[in-house]
């Protein structure tokens, strides 16, 4: 079976020499030396002043929001994986869906200031697929309005933005290193912040709110283990290779998709890809059922990241009635992600795409 993803494993015997030290340190948990380490190793490589290692990338933008005392409304975007609208629900936010741009499918800043209001505290913009939003602009809007901004960047490790990681961006910024990720920890995020006091809450509200016997304040259990250090410290060295592995992939299915019937999102100026993904955009959401179908048949997987569009999930809706976002829902009935990871090899890839190339024309032929 060709799955949407497959996970980056190190070898197993550098991963074991880790462990080896965790075991005779018996030290599993709270802020470990490997954990430690990590930390020290993903500021480096990201460029950044704060981060700390968590448990997920759901739970680091709950505590963005708590950081950040967010509770009231938050303007975000219908289209980005569940957990972002669900971290805003279950802090007891209200999410106000902009919609997004028809080419990156990013939130569309032209759409954020209309929907400010005295109850608006915060911008949670996600950069889709890890391809950068309009930041000046989302930036600008939120410095004349009083505004903080979180960035869901959890597909975006390795990728920069004139020059720096995309997750040096926004009042703080999220990662998700999930085992699916370009970068991954099994399990795992990190939390990104340039300010040393909020820096310094997160620390302990990762832990309870208190070490030892020293209570700071309000906390939550976001630690991890020195496991998932382990792993983070053997994948991080070899993600300039994974992420070229990538890119070479990229460029097998963009020379062998017929673009005269697909379409695929465009990437923002001034930044450097990570091929986290490989999306694609049918003429139809019929198109995209087809395509689906018949890679199934092959024991091909795709995935639709993203759908449905956000602002129509039943639990999301403002007193019953879904938030229009047109652009986004149209986009979420069409967008499919084809298999893409470091080791695909070249001959999947050509079927793949003569898979997805005949059952579009198949579809057209027969409309």
């Amino acid at each position: 079976m060709i799955n949407v993803t497959k996970s980056y494993l190190p070898d197993l015997e550098e991963y074991v020499t880790l462990l080896k030290g965790v075991w005779e340190r018996v030290h599993l948990t709270n802020d470990g030396p490997l954990l430690r380490d990590l930390e020290g190793q993903l500021k480096e490589y990201l460029g950044v002043k704060h981060l700390k290692f968590c448990t997920n990338g759901t739970i680091v933008l709950q505590m963005a929001l708590k950081v950040l005392d967010i509770k009231k409304e938050v303007i975000t975007t219908p289209f980005s994986y569940v957990a972002t609208t669900n971290a805003l629900l279950w802090e007891g936010c209200t999410p106000i869906f902009a919609d997004i741009r028809p080419g990156d499918f990013n939130i569309d800043p032209n759409k954020i200031e209309s929907l400010i209001t005295e109850n608006t505290e915060a911008i949670m913009a996600t950069h889709v697929y890890g391809n950068a939003c309009q930041i000046e602009q989302i930036e600008a809007i939120a410095q004349k309005h009083n505004l903080k901004v979180i960035y869901d960047a959890a597909h975006t490790f390795g990728a920069t933005y004139k020059g720096s990681s995309i997750l040096s961006y926004g009042d703080i910024s999220t990662c998700s290193f999930h085992a699916t990720k370009v970068f991954h920890t099994v399990e795992g995020g990190c939390i990104v912040t340039n300010d040393d006091a909020i820096a310094e809450k997160l620390h302990h509200y990762r832990s309870f709110g208190h070490k030892n016997d020293t209570y700071y304040g309000l906390g939550i259990n976001a630690k991890n283990s020195e496991l998932h250090a382990a792993m983070g410290l053997c994948v991080l060295p070899k993600v300039p290779d994974l992420i070229a592995a990538r890119k070479q992939r990229f460029g097998f299915y963009d020379s062998r998709l017929d673009f005269s019937r697909i379409t695929r999102p465009t990437l923002t100026p001034g930044m450097v890809y990570n091929y986290a993904y490989y999306p694609v955009v049918f003429d139809s959401e019929e198109t995209l059922l087809r395509v689906m179908e018949t890679l199934v048949a092959q024991n091909i997987v795709p995935r639709r990241y993203f759908y449905p569009s956000l602002n129509t999930l039943p639990f999301a809706l403002i007193s019953g009635t879904a938030q229009p976002c047109p652009i986004s829902e149209d986009i979420a009935l069409r967008v499919l992600c084809l298999p893409m990871y470091p080791d695909l090899a070249e001959a999947d890839i050509d079927r793949i795409a003569s898979l997805v190339n005949e059952a579009v024309v198949a579809v057209s032929e027969n409309a």
